[in-house]
This record gives C-alpha cells, structure tokens and sequence, in this order.
C-alpha cells in the first residue's frame, strides 16, 4: 500500500505559506507552491477554532479524502496547503468537495478535461 502524499514537516509549510499563493472562500484557504517533484503533495491545517478534536479530524478527513478522488485531475509537482475555516465544521462532504474544487479551479491547477 503506499503512502498518502503529505507535508509533514514545518519548514516545508513555511516555504509554501511564503513563497505560495493562496485563494480563499467560505470553508477553506488553499495555498499552492510549484516544486520540482513528482508528485503532488496536501498539508491540511485546522485549528482549535474549528472545535474539538472529534470535529478536527473529521474536517481533516473530509479534505484529505477530496485531495485522493481529485488528484488524478489535478497538475502533479505542487505543494498544497489547505487550511479549514471555523466554518467548514458544519458541512458535509459534498461542501466540503466543492469548496476544495473551487479553491482548485481558481489556481488553475486542475487538468484540462478531453
């Protein structure tokens, strides 16, 4: 089984919060950063202002699960952060997927459908 393609470490987080650009709406805030890799990598951060840690790591399963059905449609080689809103600990999956799409949509990173 491989591994789910994460950012784990900080450093590699403050790269793509500095050097990135990032979009936002109601639910989340989506930073990306080019990098010379393979392969498309998610940081996901939610923050104690989201809720508990029940309601945290429901949010983060939710995004990560959007990440994996959509990462064959997107651009590989980027860096992506997606942090949740407080807002975002309320929706459900179909929301939360589309927040994540549009976010991806306007930085032009999915695939052109053919």
């Amino acid at each position: 089984m491989k591994r789910f393609p994460s950012i784990k470490k900080n450093s590699d987080f403050q790269i793509v919060y500095k050097n990135g650009t990032s979009y936002a709406n109601r639910l989340l805030v989506m930073y990306v950063y080019p990098t010379d890799g393979k392969e498309t990598r998610i940081g996901i951060s939610v923050s104690k202002k989201v809720g508990n840690s029940v309601v945290r790591h429901r949010v983060t399963r939710l995004i990560r699960e959007s990440f994996r059905l959509n990462r064959e449609h997107m651009d590989s080689g980027l860096d992506i952060i997606v942090v949740a809103r407080a807002a975002a600990k309320d929706s459900d999956y179909k929301k939360i997927e589309s927040a994540y799409r549009h976010l991806c949509g306007l930085h032009n990173i999915m695939k052109e459908s053919k």
